[in-house]
C-alpha cells in the first residue's frame, strides 16, 4: 500500500514526463521544418545559380505565395503561387509575362507593400515582415519602387521638393530641413532635372520628366535594392531609352539591384542579366538572359517570344498556339499551361511541374522536357 504522497510524487513525475516528451517531439518537429527550409533554399540556389560560387544576396525569396480569398463557396485566387527569387548584389533580374500573370503583385509582396499568404521574405539576411516594427521599418528602408504610372503616383498637391524629400523624412535620413532639400536636389540633378524645377508641381512636367522624378524619389534614400514595376511602360521609346540609361548609370555607380518587371521583352533583354518568365503566378523558366532568348525551352516562352514584334526579326518558332479563352483559373492541378499548350498530353493534368534544373543556371518547371 503506497502513502498519499507516494502517489502525488508518481503523478508528477510522469506529467513530468509527458511534458518533456511533448517537448522534445515540438523541437525535432522545428529541426525537420529548419532542414527542410535548408534543402529548399540549396535547391533554389542551384536552380538559379547552377555550380558558381554563391554570391552577396541582396533579395533572397523562397515559396512566396498570395492569395486573394473571394468567398467561402469560390475558390481563392491564386495571384503568386510559390516562386523562388534570389538576387545577388549589382545584378538586375527580369520578370516577364503577360498581363494578369502576378508580376506587380510579386513586385509588392517582395517590397513589403502587401503581406505574402505564404513563403519566406528576405532583404540583406533581414525579413520584411517583423513583429518588431523598428526592425521591419529599417529593413524596408533598404528598398525603392519606380512605379508604371507617372501620372498617378505623384500627388498633384506636392512640389517636387516635397515628392522627393519624402523617403529621408519617413527614415530619418536627414538631419534637418535644409539637409534634406540639399540632398533632393542633388539627386534631382543627377537624375537630369534642374535645380528651379523642385518647387514646381507634377503637373507641369512631360512623362518623361515625372518618371524622372519617381526615379529621384526612390533612389534619394540610398537603397539597396530598387524595384521597377513597368517604369518605362507608358513613356516614348527615346524617352524610354533615356530612362534605361539613367538606371544603368546608377546601377554601375552604386552597385544597386534592380527587379526590373516588363512585358516588352527587348527592353528586358537589354537592361536585365537573368530572366524569369511567369505565367499565372508561377515562373515556368528562369535563365541566363542570353540562354533565354536564344535557346528557349518553355513551350510558354517560346510562343511569347514569338509573338514580340520585333522590326526585321524573321519568324523562328513556327509551332502556333490554339485559340486561347480559357484563363487557367480552372485549373486545379497539373500544370497551369495546359489549357493553352500546344504540346499538352493527358498526363500533364496530373501533377503541377516544379522547376528543375536543365543547365547550370537554367531552370524550367514543364513535364515534357
Amino acid at each position: 500500500m503506497k502513502y498519499k504522497w507516494e502517489r502525488s510524487l508518481e503523478r508528477t513525475f510522469e506529467s513530468l514526463e509527458e511534458r518533456m516528451e511533448r517537448g522534445m517531439e515540438s523541437f525535432e518537429r522545428k529541426l525537420e521544418a529548419v532542414d527542410r527550409r535548408i534543402e529548399e533554399k540549396a535547391l533554389a540556389w542551384e536552380r538559379i545559380f547552377g555550380e558558381e560560387e554563391k554570391p552577396d544576396v541582396i533579395l533572397e525569396a523562397l515559396g512566396v505565395k498570395k492569395h486573394f480569398y473571394r468567398g467561402r463557396k469560390t475558390p481563392p485566387l491564386r495571384a503568386v503561387d510559390g516562386v523562388d527569387f534570389i538576387i545577388p548584389r549589382g545584378e538586375t533580374l527580369g520578370i516577364v509575362g503577360e498581363s494578369g500573370c502576378g508580376k506587380s503583385t510579386a513586385a509588392r509582396l517582395l517590397i513589403g507593400l502587401m503581406p505574402a499568404t505564404g513563403g519566406r521574405i528576405l532583404i540583406g539576411g533581414e525579413p520584411v515582415f517583423q513583429r518588431d516594427k523598428g526592425k521591419q521599418r529599417e529593413v524596408r528602408k533598404r528598398t525603392g519602387i519606380v512605379f508604371q504610372d507617372p501620372y498617378g503616383s505623384l500627388d498633384p498637391r506636392m512640389t517636387v521638393a516635397d515628392i522627393v524629400s519624402e523617403p529621408l523624412r519617413a527614415h530619418g535620413h536627414a538631419v534637418s530641413k535644409t539637409d534634406m532639400l540639399l540632398k533632393s536636389l542633388v539627386m534631382l540633378e543627377s537624375c537630369g532635372m534642374r535645380a528651379d524645377d523642385m518647387f514646381r508641381y507634377p503637373h507641369q512636367f512631360s512623362g518623361g520628366q515625372r518618371q524622372r522624378i519617381c526615379i529621384a524619389r526612390a533612389l534619394v534614400s540610398e537603397p539597396d535594392l530598387v524595384i521597377c514595376d513597368e517604369a518605362v511602360s507608358s513613356l516614348d521609346v527615346s524617352v524610354q531609352a533615356q530612362i534605361i540609361n539613367l538606371l544603368l548609370d546608377f546601377r554601375d555607380r552604386r552597385t544597386l539591384t534592380y527587379l526590373f518587371i516588363s512585358h516588352d521583352l527587348e527592353v528586358v533583354r537589354f537592361i536585365a542579366d537573368r530572366v524569369a518568365v511567369m505565367y499565372l503566378g508561377t515562373i515556368v523558366e528562369m535563365a541566363k538572359k542570353e540562354d533565354l532568348f536564344l535557346n528557349p525551352v518553355h513551350p510558354y516562352t517560346k510562343i511569347l517570344l514569338e509573338s514580340a514584334p520585333v522590326f526585321g526579326r524573321k519568324r523562328v518558332f513556327n509551332q502556333q498556339a490554339p485559340d486561347w479563352d480559357d484563363n487557367g483559373e480552372d485549373v486545379r492541378q497539373g500544370c497551369r499551361f495546359l489549357p493553352r499548350c500546344p504540346n499538352a498530353r493527358h498526363d500533364c493534368g496530373v501533377a503541377t511541374p516544379k522547376l528543375r534544373t536543365l543547365t547550370a543556371g537554367h531552370s524550367v518547371a514543364c513535364h515534357r522536357i
